[in-house]
């Protein structure tokens, strides 16, 4: 009798475990607004058919709750999957981009490497979803789109044929840019009247002879105000989609208006930052060469933002290597930039300026305010200028060109060793055990991401 017991017991588990992926395929493959989606390109709408069929139950916010989705047993992993899936792209966001735009390239490179590596749609959502798992025609499809996106939009023409399709680009050596005002922005990054006081610059905080930074923690405003987040690098930032870390500001030039203003940095305003400067008679003889109509705001920023696009750094050892020079990068450096793709790096870290492209979510994987402890308000990111609780403790990824100067490292500024920061970011980010000698590998590899400035390496 207690035998047969088991098996009826085993017999109704079989059942279970065979019924519910069954009810899946009755109800259907997902759908969602992505299906009406209008792109006259065929091979977005071979790519959109794959994702639409595969992806949108975690990575829009439409998805098609299975019928077991109340279950004890499954509604708080259905809901953990789709909240760890919305944190790491939204498609329904993504691939409808505004204005016009090409699907971002922090987008196609996560794609891209969760194919690579066979990571989704994950085992666990494949044993309940049968015809979920992508074909290798399915992944053709998505990787061409791909491809193509990235060289219609992205590729910058200087890597080498075997570097051409890389999530990272190499720098141009140059970019075309009015030199008067070029000129004359320098002069103004580098004017202490901008504030109310006369003791800071923009220089102050972003130094050209250290990296763009002022390499402190946080900034020291007037009156010596001390801010309450680490001040990112103006080198290369016109490459950057947005400003400041959570931000704020769509453009250089919003950036540019914003320290004059703020009370804990510059603390002043425009009308008295002109007061001074139209008593200087050789400045207004520069300024008004370059803008003849007199001061204002908006001339002023636009001088400040075209000086900061000037600030590449192009030729570092990585570039070159990019660009076909193999001997440029070392056995252990070339190793670490594999370990770099490996550890899914190059998803976030994309681009010309190998990140500064999307903002994400510190603390995906590990909970990394909990470990570091002391929250702060600037901790919330992105979620001070929203107000909305899906963009909490996101931020702008930062820019990985001339890490080696930039320091100290993340949005608080809390350590000044490469290693630690790469240790951070695999337990936190990324979620994958990583060893003393992968790590030393990567910051091998990062070492080699200083460019030069002016045709002089960054200091």
């Amino acid at each position: 009798m207690k035998a047969r017991r088991i098996l009826l017991v085993l017999l109704v588990i079989v059942v279970l475990v065979v019924a519910l992926p069954v009810s899946n395929l009755i109800v259907g493959a997902p759908t969602s607004s992505l299906g009406k989606v209008q792109n006259p390109d065929p091979e977005f709408a071979k790519a959109l058919d794959v994702l639409q069929h595969k992806c949108v139950n975690c990575h829009t916010t439409e998805y098609k709750l299975p019928l077991y989705a109340g279950l004890p047993f499954a509604q708080g992993l259905i809901k953990k999957d789709i909240e760890l899936g919305l944190s790491y792209v939204n498609y329904l966001q993504e691939l409808q981009p505004a204005d016009g735009k090409p699907v971002s390239e922090v987008v196609l490179a996560k794609t891209e490497q969760v194919i690579a590596q066979g990571e989704m749609p994950p085992a666990r959502y494949t044993l309940m979803h049968w015809d979920a798992r992508m074909s290798q025609a399915d992944k053709d499809a998505v990787n061409a789109w791909i491809h193509k996106v990235r060289k219609e939009h992205y590729a910058t023409g200087l890597a080498s044929s075997g570097f051409e399709n890389e999530a990272v680009q190499p720098i141009p050596q140059s970019i075309e840019l009015d030199q008067a005002k070029v000129a004359l922005g320098d002069r103004i990054y580098h004017d202490k009247r901008l504030s109310k006081d006369d003791t800071l610059a923009c220089a102050s905080c972003h130094a050209i002879d250290k990296g763009g930074t002022d390499q402190a923690q946080y900034s020291t405003g007037v009156g010596g105000q001390l801010g309450g987040i680490n001040a990112p690098t103006t080198f290369n930032s016109g490459y950057c989609f947005v400003q400041f870390w959570d931000g704020r500001a769509a453009t250089l030039e919003e950036q540019a208006n914003g320290p004059v203003n703020n009370p804990i940095e510059m603390a002043s305003n425009w009308d008295e930052v002109f007061g001074k400067l139209s008593q200087d008679a050789d400045f207004m003889a520069a300024y008004t060469a370059v803008y003849p109509d007199g001061l204002s705001k908006e001339h002023m920023v636009d001088a400040i933002a075209v000086f900061e696009r000037s600030l590449i750094t192009p030729n570092s050892k990585f570039d070159k290597y990019l660009m076909g020079d193999a001997s440029a990068l070392t056995d252990d450096e070339k190793k670490g930039y594999q370990l770099f793709k490996d550890f899914d790096c190059a998803t976030c870290h994309v681009g010309k300026a190998m990140g500064a492209q999307s903002f994400e979510k510190m603390g995906r994987k590990g909970d990394y305010f909990v470990k570091r402890g002391n929250p702060t308000d600037a901790d919330k990111g992105r979620f001070n200028v929203t107000k909305n609780e899906a963009d909490m403790n996101k931020f702008k990824v930062p820019t990985l060109r001339n890490i080696a100067k930039t320091m100290p490292y993340l949005h608080d500024g809390t350590t000044s060793d490469l290693a630690q920061v790469v240790r951070i970011m695999a337990d936190n980010q990324v979620g994958k055990p990583i060893d003393d000698a992968q790590t030393k590998l990567i910051v091998a590899f990062l070492n080699t991401l200083t460019g030069e400035y002016k045709g002089q390496p960054l200091q």
